[in-house]
């Protein structure tokens, strides 16, 4: 294992900080893929673990450059290819970005990993490509449905991914995590919109609609699952879901918040937080039983006692003054 080089695209994100954090305590070499810019920022990597930092290679660059991805695999036996564009709203009057992003960056890796003759390449997934459910819980042969230019492009990726292994025989796995929560998630997204404006004192909530359901799953279960994909030599080819097999709608996750949290709240609908209607995915609820035989994977924060603790560790990481002070919390952050 510690032979083995892993580069890991989107490395400065949430998922995957979190992700490179684990690969080296695992004893992998690292190669953390960031956007460079000129500040030198490694995004959340300035600012992981004492045992971590300075225990991985960094390389700087732009997913969308083709020369540059090459090189940054260059010397590595996998890749995790987490870099993309997430967020729905932004993707609303910006689709180009998506499509520069997420399939022309997904196409850079995809060539580069067939060129470069890499042994293992893990594609990531959102259960955003299903829309809203046409039967629960979600299995890997539900209907694609790209209900946001954001989907659409993660669609696209997706397929482009699995026609490198039909036509090339890379060695692709397409991990499909359901909706990742925990420490350093953007404000983008509904936990920590919620849990930032809790901790800086609101009680008036402003969010966007509350009745859609999701499948939470805690970042550090997403991490184990996108290990369990590298180190397995099954899965060639497959959409594997990454989800706790259980649902919960928004109203109810930020009650479960706010009881977390000791705070006695109200919710007020902002209507620049809603979607548009045919836009919104009303329900998601992963079927994680193909994780579980291709990977032996299942998670450890899974039912609501689960849900419960990983959000009691996401709301005290959130509560740490010098961690909140990152977040806006009075503002919408698309």
């Amino acid at each position: 294992m510690t032979e083995q080089r892993i580069l890991v695209t989107g490395a400065d994100g949430f998922i995957g900080s979190h992700l490179t954090e684990a690969l080296v305590r695992a004893g992998y070499k690292v190669r953390a893929f960031v956007l460079y810019n000129s500040f030198n920022s490694w995004g959340w990597l300035d600012q992981c673990a004492p045992d971590v930092a300075g225990n991985f290679e960094v390389f700087a660059g732009d997913i969308r450059d083709t020369n540059g991805v090459r090189e940054a695999m260059r010397g590595c036996d996998a890749v995790l290819h987490l870099a993309a564009l997430i967020a729905i709203p932004y993707s609303y009057h910006s689709p180009d970005t998506y499509v520069d992003t997420n399939v022309k960056g997904t196409l850079n890796v995809l060539q580069a990993a067939r060129e470069l003759g890499v042994r293992r390449v893990v594609h990531t997934s959102t259960s955003e490509v299903y829309g809203t459910a046409r039967f629960v819980p979600i299995t890997e042969e539900h209907p694609l449905q790209g209900q946001s230019p954001y989907s659409a492009t993660k669609i696209a990726a997706d397929q482009l991914a699995y026609s490198f292994y039909a036509s090339f025989g890379v060695p692709v796995v397409i991990a499909r995590p359901f909706n990742t929560y925990g420490p350093r998630q953007s404000a983008r997204a509904v936990i920590p919109t919620v849990i930032a404006q809790i901790a800086s004192g609101m009680r008036r909530l402003k969010l966007g609609a509350i009745h859609p359901t999701r499948d939470f799953n805690y970042v550090a279960d997403t991490v184990r699952a996108f290990i369990a994909a590298l180190e397995s030599d099954r899965g060639a080819g497959e959409v594997v879901n990454f989800g706790s097999n259980y649902e919960i709608s928004i109203g109810e996750t930020v009650r479960l918040i706010a009881e977390v949290m000791g705070a006695e709240i109200e919710i007020d609908t902002d209507a620049d937080r809603l979607r548009p209607e045919k836009s919104e995915v009303e329900r998601l609820w992963a079927a994680n039983a193909k994780a579980s035989e291709l990977f032996g994977w299942s998670p450890r924060f899974g039912g609501v006692d689960g849900f419960r603790k990983g959000l009691a560790v996401t709301a005290e990481w959130f509560q740490n003054p010098v961690n909140l002070a990152g977040y806006k919390a009075g503002q919408y952050n698309i």
